[in-house]
């Protein structure tokens, strides 16, 4: 290998949420007390996922607030933590830190075992949803990584190793891309637009979720209504709406309208919709605390819920964000990766996340959403999420913010 500075490409590819789909096989469930060790381990890890989750949210809002905001905090922590392990000194540190851990007062060791178990939670077999993470390693093939990073990302981060041809550009794009686009069941393609010159060494990590909602809207009742942009600005989108019993209520503290709607098996979907000139409060102000009070409460109360069908997506060039984030050094030519090889320098030249967002009338219910008897009589209040809204995909065993972002205009792809 050359003597003077090589890449390492970090990618991180996430896809969010698919209202419906097949259900996969259920497996023989694990022994519950091993459920419960693996669960506190990824507990202990969760509220600084959840805190990261809102501090990368915040930058990328402070960045665009005219902009649809979509990414995966799980994936891109995930990957961040496993790249730590090849690291040293403050470029380690860092990144530790920037994802929000206290070294003083967390072992090291803790953090990669609760993401460990945080991995094979999320990964194991579930009859209502399909949730699936992966991580692959793409190497140079003249590059000799060091067996105990290697050993390391696999067994704690279930991460593949393949050998990659860098040298032959489009061979190692479509390579990687095909990973990423089999992982995320065609939904991310192409991910991979160029590749920097003397690239050695790509660290791919995606997340994958298709759920079903527990009360599915019907399709022959979507229709265009008005999506108030901005005070200028209205778009027509085809609009869903259900008359039913919903976790919903307007919370003053935010100025917001806050709404829960669950998926089968452990996952729920939260929408913040701020009063008009408030949503710049709302994100400053929401915090993982605010979050848990919000989840431990149950609003149920009759409406008529309208929701906009969408499918949003966007690429994130997380290497200004992380730099906000004081995940600094890992991109410089100070970067100290040697603990992932000894054969050349590496540092991170590219930094890349693709989530994809996709709200859809389909259930596997057609009764949830009717409201019978004296209920069905009185007047329902009509709720429509028809201007900007936060919204945060949660999952409650590893008690994790899967996906976090805003819907600014339901039309911007």
């Amino acid at each position: 290998m050359p003597s003077s500075i090589s890449w390492g490409l970090l990618l991180l590819a996430g896809l969010s949420c698919l209202a419906a789909g097949c259900l996969i096989e259920d497996s023989e469930e694990s022994d519950a007390s091993k459920h419960d060790q693996e669960n506190s381990a990824s507990h202990r890890i969760a509220p600084n996922l959840a805190e990261f989750a809102f501090s990368l949210y915040r930058v990328l809002a402070h960045h665009s607030n005219i902009t649809n905001i979509f990414f995966s905090p799980v994936s891109i922590a995930t990957a961040l933590a496993s790249l730590s392990m090849g690291t040293k000194a403050e470029t380690h540190t860092q990144i530790l830190e920037g994802l929000g851990f206290n070294l003083t007062e967390t072992a090291e060791a803790d953090i990669h075992q609760g993401f460990q178990h945080l991995l094979q939670t999320l990964n194991r077999p579930n009859s209502q949803l399909q949730l699936t993470t992966g991580s692959g390693l793409f190497i140079d093939h003249n590059l000799k990584l060091l067996d105990k990073f290697l050993e390391d990302v696999k067994n704690l981060y279930h991460s593949e190793a393949f050998s990659t041809n860098f040298t032959n550009t489009e061979e190692a794009k479509k390579q990687i891309n095909t990973y990423v686009e089999k992982g995320t069941q065609g939904k991310i393609v192409d991910l991979v637009k160029d590749l920097d010159r003397g690239s050695v060494l790509a660290l791919v990590n995606y997340i994958f979720f298709k759920g079903t909602w527990e009360k599915p809207f019907k399709v022959d009742r979507t229709m265009e209504q008005d999506f108030h942009v901005d005070e200028a600005t209205t778009v027509r989108v085809p609009m869903m709406n259900r008359l039913g019993m919903f976790d919903l209520h307007y919370c003053h503290t935010l100025s917001s309208m806050m709404l829960k709607m669950n998926y089968l098996g452990n996952v729920t979907a939260i929408f913040i919709m701020p009063k008009v000139g408030r949503m710049e409060y709302v994100e400053d102000t929401i915090t993982k605390e605010f979050l848990d009070k919000f989840l431990k409460k149950d609003y149920t109360s009759k409406a008529t819920v309208h929701f906009p069908k969408l499918s949003i997506s966007g690429t994130i060039d997380l290497k200004s964000v992380l730099t906000t984030l004081g995940i600094t050094k890992v991109f410089s030519h100070e970067a100290d990766l040697s603990e992932i090889t000894e054969d050349a320098p590496l540092r991170v030249s590219q930094a890349l996340h693709k989530a994809v967002l996709t709200i859809d009338e389909k259930g596997t219910e057609d009764e949830g959403d009717t409201v019978k008897g004296p209920m069905a009589l009185t007047l329902a209040p009509q709720v429509k999420f028809n201007s900007p809204f936060l919204v945060i995909i949660y999952e409650h065993s590893t008690k994790s913010p899967l996906f976090v972002g805003k819907v600014v205009n339901p039309t911007q792809q």
